[in-house]
């Protein structure tokens, strides 16, 4: 199994926190999560983490396989087209219903762009990672719609792990961009011109994609054997732009 992280807070769920390590591509498609692990890592039952896991299968997070156990989905290309496709007609459906920003709205995207422009010059892929996806979310909570939150961070979890198996190019300064120009109209009231600027910015993202790319199934172990690594170095951390 995947770590997860050194330091969960026990306060937080297994399926938040595997939601949130997805986020974050710190945990990839595929990757096997071991009851017992969990169980030990928070002092549960095995009752309780398939429980947990149960709850992350309905929500297309987590499969499981028979007699093996679960694994983080692998998308598959046409999984990825649907997804897409609902997250343009959610995101663009929510940035129509938005009222105008108020000042803490408008401070709190700006504190994240610039979050943005500090990862991208700090060369900080899996910081980068979060942060592009972390942009729609905070979107759905200035609207203050749990449900659409939810719904967001299950959809943006998903399209992260299609991005680590399909996105051979990572272009960052282009999804900032693409984050600045939503901002901007957002900031000028023009909700129309913000949710065609967020379809505009996730067809670009799709349209990076290569969904003829087949899933290597020994692509962690290639990387952690790859001769050219300095002794000592971590592999390389892989990155994924929404």
């Amino acid at each position: 199994m995947q770590d997860l992280s050194t330091e969960l807070p026990l306060f937080q769920s297994i399926d938040s926190a595997i939601v949130e390590a997805i986020l974050s591509a710190r945990i990839r498609p595929g990757a096997r999560l071991n009851e017992n692990q969990l169980a030990s890592l928070y002092g549960v039952s095995r009752t309780r983490v398939r429980e947990a896991m149960m709850r992350l299968e309905a929500r297309c997070i987590v499969r499981v396989s028979p007699r093996r156990g679960w694994f983080v989905v692998e998308p598959s290309a046409d999984e990825a087209r649907y997804i897409y496709g609902a997250r343009r007609m959610i995101e663009a459906g929510l940035l129509r219903s938005m009222g105008p920003l108020d000042a803490a709205g408008r401070a709190a995207l700006h504190q994240h762009l610039e979050l943005e422009r500090a990862a991208i010059a700090a060369g900080d892929r899996q910081r980068l990672t979060c942060l592009m996806g972390d942009f729609h979310i905070r979107i759905a909570q200035l609207a203050a719609n749990p449900v659409l939150i939810e719904i967001l961070r299950d959809l943006t979890a998903r399209t992260i792990l299609i991005s680590l198996l399909y996105q051979s190019e990572f272009h960052a300064v282009q999804s900032h961009e693409g984050h600045c120009q939503i901002v901007e109209a957002l900031e000028a009231g023009d909700a129309e011109r913000a949710a065609a600027l967020a379809v505009q910015h996730l067809d670009e993202v799709e349209d990076g994609l290569d969904l003829t790319r087949q899933p290597d199934p020994l692509a962690d172990l290639r990387e952690t054997l790859q001769p050219n690594r300095e002794p000592g170095t971590s592999p390389r951390s892989p990155s994924a732009f929404t």
